[in-house]
């Protein structure tokens, strides 16, 4: 695999959980990044950093902080984190604002991280991945060499998916669930998604689109059995209610989670349509992901996730 080296990378959202992950891989991996903050000074993040200010939704300090960067990452979304707005139009803008200021610092290339479906078929109820998609398409229409990393459902001690799903195993014995519980999903561990998306900043030829999964491919029922394996507990009884709606799901969901309440309605939404790798990515890139059960154990060691696996 022929790679090269970009001297300097601008990361938006590396105070959230996956460009968090992703911030300490591309400095060891020897480049320089710049981390884009609306608040610089309430940004903790690797002293080997740069912290600049910037809002990707009204465009305030994006040319300055683009000033040079030969590549960039795009892990910016709206959903929930307090945001009481809608969501798909800011995340619509911030697509918009960002990629038109990459086009103008000639920026060459733009990695963007979205979900896992198949986006030439009707996504039903999910804004949520219609919105992620829409980005994906209004970022390579603003700017040149866009790449668009899709994901399934991601284990990582914090990834919002994988929360709902540790606090469901561990505090319900009954769940009664909808047929969202039979969908199947190929989750993949935050040390994947992390290496694939370093790789990625670094070919020389990416491709344009990447399907990003892990080594199994499981119903939701499996993942809750398999789950309560790895962390010694008895399964806990599923009961499919046909008739539950996502909306009334994601009520008890919130009951028993601490996830915040504006992410799980539309994490919910998505949970009925398949999130399954149908184009592998090319050699190199996510190789030999890991299997459910390791992936979990990791999630749940005391340690952080990263550095990623040997």
């Amino acid at each position: 695999m022929v790679t090269h080296e970009h001297s300097t990378i601008l990361l938006t959202g590396a105070t959230g959980y996956v460009g968090g992950q992703l911030l300490p891989a591309l400095l060891d991996a020897g480049h320089t990044v710049r981390c884009l903050a609306r608040r610089p000074e309430r940004a903790n993040l690797d002293a080997r950093a740069q912290v600049v200010a910037g809002d990707v939704l009204t465009g305030a300090g994006l040319d300055a902080a683009l000033d040079g960067v030969d590549a960039t990452y795009y892990l910016v979304h709206s959903m929930g984190r307090g945001n009481k707005g809608d969501f798909a139009a800011q995340d619509r803008q911030g697509a918009e604002t960002f990629g038109a200021a990459a086009a103008r610092a000639g920026v060459s290339r733009t990695i963007y991280l979205g979900g896992l479906d198949d986006a030439s078929v009707d996504n039903g109820e999910s804004e949520h991945l219609r919105s992620r998609h829409e980005v994906g398409r209004i970022l390579s229409e603003q700017t040149d060499g866009v790449v668009y990393a899709q994901a399934a459902m991601i284990i990582g001690a914090e990834s919002a998916s994988f929360v709902i799903l540790r606090h469901l195993v561990k505090r319900l014995p009954v769940m009664l669930t909808p047929r969202w519980v039979d969908t199947r999903s190929q989750p993949i561990s935050i040390l994947d998604v992390v290496g694939a998306l370093t790789t990625l900043g670094s070919m020389s030829a990416p491709p344009s689109e990447v399907q990003l999964g892990g080594a199994e491919v499981l119903t939701y029922r499996a993942m809750m059995g398999r789950f309560a394996a790895v962390m010694g507990r008895r399964a806990p009884a599923v009961l499919r209610v046909p008739v539950l709606t996502p909306r009334l799901s994601s009520y008890w969901v919130s009951l028993f989670t601490p996830v915040e309440a504006g992410l799980v309605r539309p994490l919910i939404d998505g949970l009925s349509t398949e999130m399954v790798v149908r184009i592998p990515p090319p050699a190199g890139i996510n190789d030999t992901p890991l299997g459910f059960d390791e992936a979990v154990r990791r999630a749940l060691a005391p340690s952080e996730n990263y550095p990623p696996r040997p």
